[in-house]
């Protein structure tokens, strides 16, 4: 087996963009620095809402497909190889929004078993070994059902890691802090007039709010290449995203803020800021025979 990197970075998605939108520009700086950056993705989203008319006619399968494909171009942004969908292609489907009758679909993330998905990942963490991993809070940032179950396959997974001898040594939720996002949305109040977007959403929909003392770690990126890499794996969700700088739509077509500083809760492992600060690197106080 290759020899990895000494530092080495897992993150659990639900869809393909989700790692864009939350973390494209700590994944791109991470893999420029030269650790290991490993994605998991847990459905290929195949029941999202397409933007582009000329994309309309993706549904299912063949939505899921294209989407990997985005997923693939968007990595290639980011500058990260080590990709993969949790248990193979197609072994968990998109489980729609919350409520909606696909929820019931025995094939869906949703109505997976837990222990088992957890196991799947188990694997990827004994393989990659990774020091710190990135996911959702438990109520998956907003509410859809693939994001909490997200959340779920990897806390679980990271205590049956743990049980292995393999433990992960720290495990952020992203987050945004709620100052921030209320600044960022006055910003684009003002600037909507001249925007190609209507409408502009509220820090009510942005996933993942929550009081600035929860926050213990930002990834800063203003004005550098990450966050210029970002942007472009934004962009390479094409079928989910239409970015125009520093704003962007979903398929609701209420324009939000991209945010270049990415922010994180470390809810397993020891907080390295000084004087209670907040940490600049999620790698922060692991020691060097953990990194080995």
């Amino acid at each position: 087996m290759t020899e990895l990197p000494a530092r080495r970075l897992l993150l659990v998605h639900a869809h393909p963009d989700d790692e864009s939108i939350n973390n494209g520009a700590t994944m791109a700086r991470y893999a420029a620095e030269g650790a290991h950056v490993t994605l998991v993705t847990c459905t290929l989203g195949e029941r999202g809402e397409v933007i582009p008319p000329g994309l309309a006619h993706l549904t299912g399968a063949a939505l899921g497909g294209h989407r990997r494909g985005e997923l693939s171009e968007a990595m290639r942004a980011l500058g990260v190889d080590d990709f993969r969908l949790l248990g193979g292609p197609g072994r968990y489907a998109d489980s729609g929004m919350m409520g909606l009758s696909d929820n019931d679909d025995p094939g869906c993330l949703w109505q997976a078993d837990l222990d088992e998905a957890a196991a799947l990942l188990v694997e990827v963490i004994r393989e990659v070994r990774p020091q710190v991993l990135v996911t959702y809070d438990p109520d998956g940032g907003y509410g859809h059902p693939d994001h909490i179950q997200a959340h779920r396959i990897a806390m679980r997974a990271v205590e049956l890691a743990a049980e292995a001898g393999c433990p992960v040594a720290k495990v952020y939720w992203n987050r945004v802090p709620r100052t921030v996002a209320e600044d960022a949305f006055a910003r684009l109040r003002d600037d909507l007039p001249d925007l190609t977007f209507e409408k502009a959403a509220g820090v009510e929909d942005v996933p993942g709010v929550v009081d600035d003392e929860r926050i213990t770690t930002e990834i800063r990126a203003e004005g550098t290449a990450y966050a210029a890499a970002k942007a472009a794996a934004m962009r390479a969700h094409a079928t989910q995203i239409t970015v125009a700088e520093p704003y962007f739509v979903l398929s609701n077509e209420l324009a939000q803020p991209v945010f270049t500083t990415e922010y994180y809760e470390l809810v397993r492992g020891e907080r390295a800021g000084d004087d209670g600060g907040r940490e600049s690197d999620l790698f922060a106080g692991i020691r060097i025979e953990e990194a080995s």
